[in-house]
């Protein structure tokens, strides 16, 4: 069985356990206090960061590698593109979300100076992605895919950031609540990230 080390309010272990939920599979999850990390946490990922998957001998850290195995190793329902052309451009989105608005998290969350400037930043590229949801359903059209999984985590903790979008944004806002509405989300939502939205 496998076994996922996830903090309880982490976006990036977040997107693990929607992956695994999505997946129906058999699995358990390990709740890490990300302010009081067990000691075998760094002893299994060099950088002592969750998520980090451990089956039988293989031991993945980084939410997009976990998620990607996942995928490979459990096709159904597949959440990259089949095609090699598309699942690059997905990887290449992916690496833009991370570049892009997942890198400012930490900031967002510990509110460090100049932390308006990161807000500003992230409801920006946000607002940027909404005319897409006004002609699909999902990232990358009519199927629920990786992508999708990637961004969840941040449209849910918008409120808690403090980032307000603005009404140019309400496609993307529509886009999220379907994804939120989705039975793989919720049941990966932990206590602590159910009550990160009103």
């Amino acid at each position: 069985m496998m076994n996922l080390y996830s903090g309880t309010t982490d976006p990036f272990s977040h997107r693990c356990r929607i992956v695994l939920f999505e997946k129906g599979m058999d699995f358990e999850i390990i709740d890490v206090d990300l302010y009081n990390k067990p000691e075998d946490i760094a002893a299994i990922n060099p950088y002592n960061r969750v998520p980090v998957l451990v089956d039988r001998d293989l031991v993945l850290y980084e939410s997009n590698i976990i998620n990607e195995y996942i995928d490979e190793r459990f096709p159904h329902p597949q959440l990259m593109p089949p095609d090699p052309i598309m699942r690059a451009r997905a990887r290449q989105l992916l690496h833009t979300f991370e570049e892009e608005l997942f890198t400012h998290l930490d900031a967002l969350e510990a509110a460090q100076k100049g932390v308006d400037q990161v807000r500003a930043h992230v409801r920006d590229h946000l607002t940027q992605l909404a005319p897409v949801f006004t002609k699909q359903k999902y990232m990358l059209g009519d199927e629920f895919s990786m992508l999708d999984v990637a961004i969840a985590p941040l449209l849910w903790r918008l409120e808690h950031y403090g980032i307000e979008l603005p009404k140019a944004a309400a496609p993307l806002m529509k886009y999220a609540e379907r994804i939120f509405s989705r039975q793989g989300f919720i049941d990966a939502l932990t206590p602590s990230e159910k009550v990160m939205r009103r």
